[in-house]
């Protein structure tokens, strides 16, 4: 007979802790201790005792109305808002673009062909983190220019995106491709900054982590619709079409979003430069 606990490993039984199950059962077993904390219930009774006299409202708060509170103070902003809409939408088309680029390029490459598709796409990444060294350099008042230059440079990534669908030549494509990286990288750059920079740290985790699900949501909506319909069954090239229309439409609504945001802020100041034109002596005089 067998003594003590085993577990059939290929035909034989072993003892438990000699293959893969025990390790294993060790590792959770720490991983759940290690995440034990004994000592909450003793500063729950600390903070809600005599010497503190705190409420246990005030020591456990809602959690659900303090995440919607925090969520609607960082998104009260507009133009955290803004930053936060092309950061969910420009990672939802750039890792749509990235996951199937390299179908584009098996359809449109020709026979016999030493296809370098790896080889762009490192040397594209590369690019685009020079870019984005480099954008941190650029001496612009983000906070009023920026949504203007994500508007602008979108305008770009949707015609590298166009001409990579209407293009038969394989070198093309890999140019394009590399343009739209090496724009797209700065310009998250850009984003994740001015967010950064109107918010509290404690509020890093929820605000981008947010960005990141709705961008992951988004692709899972725009993979579903164009992709996985079956009674569409659009080529590869129809696809990427669908793709350059969708940063298009991003980039309207920045570039509108950004004209306005300009005018607005230009307004005010040429009207107290009037104002004070106006009220030096002999100003009203031509």
């Amino acid at each position: 007979m067998r003594s003590g606990p085993t577990c059939l490993l290929r035909g034989h039984y072993v003892p438990w802790h000699a293959g893969w199950v025990g390790p294993t059962v060790l590792l959770c077993i720490y991983g759940f201790c290690s995440m034990m904390r004994p000592i909450e219930p003793f500063v729950t009774v600390f903070l809600t005792g005599t010497y503190k006299n705190l409420t246990t409202e005030q020591v456990k708060p809602d959690k659900v109305i303090t995440l919607t509170l925090d969520c609607k103070k960082c998104y009260s902003s507009a133009a955290v808002l803004f930053f936060c809409i092309w950061a969910a939408t420009g990672r939802c088309g750039f890792y749509q673009v990235t996951s199937y680029v390299q179908v584009l390029w098996v359809h449109i490459q020709p026979n016999n062909f030493t296809a370098y598709n790896g080889g762009v796409d490192a040397i594209s990444t590369l690019s685009g983190a020079a870019a984005s060294v480099a954008v941190g350099h650029v001496s612009l008042e983000w906070s009023v220019w920026g949504e203007l230059v994500l508007g602008g440079f979108t305008v770009l990534i949707a015609g590298a995106l166009f001409l990579m669908d209407l293009t038969d030549n394989i070198w093309i494509s890999y140019t394009f491709f590399f343009l739209f990286k090496t724009i797209y990288m700065p310009l998250t750059t850009i984003c994740t900054f001015q967010i950064a920079k109107k918010l509290n740290r404690r509020r890093y985790a929820l605000v981008f982590g947010l960005n990141s699900f709705v961008g992951t949501v988004l692709q899972s909506v725009l993979t579903a619709i164009v992709i996985n319909t079956k009674s569409v069954q659009l080529p590869i090239t129809s696809q990427f079409l669908i793709y350059a229309s969708y940063f298009a439409a991003i980039s309207l609504l920045f570039t509108v979003r950004g004209v306005y945001k300009v005018l607005h802020l230009k307004r005010p100041a040429a009207g107290s430069q009037a104002e004070r034109t106006n009220s030096m002596p002999g100003g009203s005089h031509l």
